[in-house]
């Protein structure tokens, strides 16, 4: 069932204010990023011989860019970012900043990366913005309600109603990534789901919103992987837990259905693994 809505003129003032900076922020990202996509430039392994964990400048300047802006605007909340860390905050607040989340999508050229911004109270991710500059397409989501703004248009987030994984559109990044035990869990999701897609990164968690797709599910995360994503699948109507099917907070595992019906019947198979951990992260 559809939880109640909220639209965003009846939340309290410092709440859209914290939802418009949000979307400032992923203006600032999307001025570095769109320039640098398919003109990237150099990139930069961070893990050196160990693996490989790309970054570019555009990684580093859109971070950079949201970070002065917060500095500026919010300067007692803390800032957590992928490329430059954790600064700490006093006012209870903490930005999660991934500026762009799928940097191998990014460096190959392929728009399903996105810019990252949530926005937490202590452990609880309140608000969150999945932005995707080329296709011109933005997601921001709150604890009731979530709204897309495409090329221009605003609409409510809404997602599909289905209740079967019979019959639901799946998603994961990676599945190499995963631990045995994840991957034969995985493998239960995709032969019972009726079609799977794979290397979307956030952006798949954008489509349940939507309402085209119905799972997504993931380990290895970080919170800034995470904090985004909670609250525009919730705004959606959606539901977002850990492994074990405990409401998700901002740890590494994460599955997103579009009802809670498909989220039941994937954590019969998900809480077999829920306790292990994938050998690397995702980007």
């Amino acid at each position: 069932m559809q939880r109640p809505f909220t639209p965003r003129f009846e939340l309290t003032s410092d709440f859209q204010n914290r939802l418009k900076l949000a979307e400032r922020l992923g203006d600032a990202a999307r001025a570095v990023t769109l320039p640098l996509f398919r003109n990237h430039g150099d990139t930069v392994n961070k893990l050196g011989d160990k693996g490989f964990d790309p970054v570019t400048k555009a990684d580093r300047d859109a971070e950079a860019a949201m970070r002065e802006i917060l500095d500026q605007d919010a300067p007692d909340d803390a800032i957590n970012g992928e490329e430059f860390g954790l600064k700490e905050g006093r006012s209870g607040w903490t930005w999660y900043l991934d500026p762009v989340d799928g940097t191998r999508a990014f460096i190959a050229g392929l728009p399903s990366w996105t810019t990252l911004i949530g926005c937490a109270l202590g452990s609880t991710p309140e608000i969150g913005v999945i932005d995707q500059p080329w296709l011109d397409e933005r997601y921001i989501g709150w604890s009731r309600g979530a709204e897309s703004v495409i090329r221009g248009e605003t609409k409510r987030l809404m997602v599909d109603p289905e209740t079967r994984l019979t019959n639901a559109i799946l998603s994961t990044t990676d599945p190499f990534i995963l631990t045995p035990s994840e991957r034969g869990a995985f493998e239960h999701l995709r032969q019972t789901a009726r079609l799977t897609r794979y290397g979307l990164d956030a952006y798949a968690y954008a489509r349940v919103a939507a309402g085209d797709m119905h799972i997504v599910t993931e380990t290895g995360l970080q919170p800034h992987d995470v904090a985004a994503l909670i609250p525009v699948v919730r705004g959606a109507g959606g539901v977002a837990c850990d492994w074990s099917g405990q409401p998700a907070t901002i740890g590494p595992q994460l599955v997103c259905t579009a009802t809670a019906d498909i989220m039941e019947q994937a954590i019969i198979s998900l809480r077999r693994s829920a306790g292990g951990r994938s050998r690397i992260g995702i980007d």
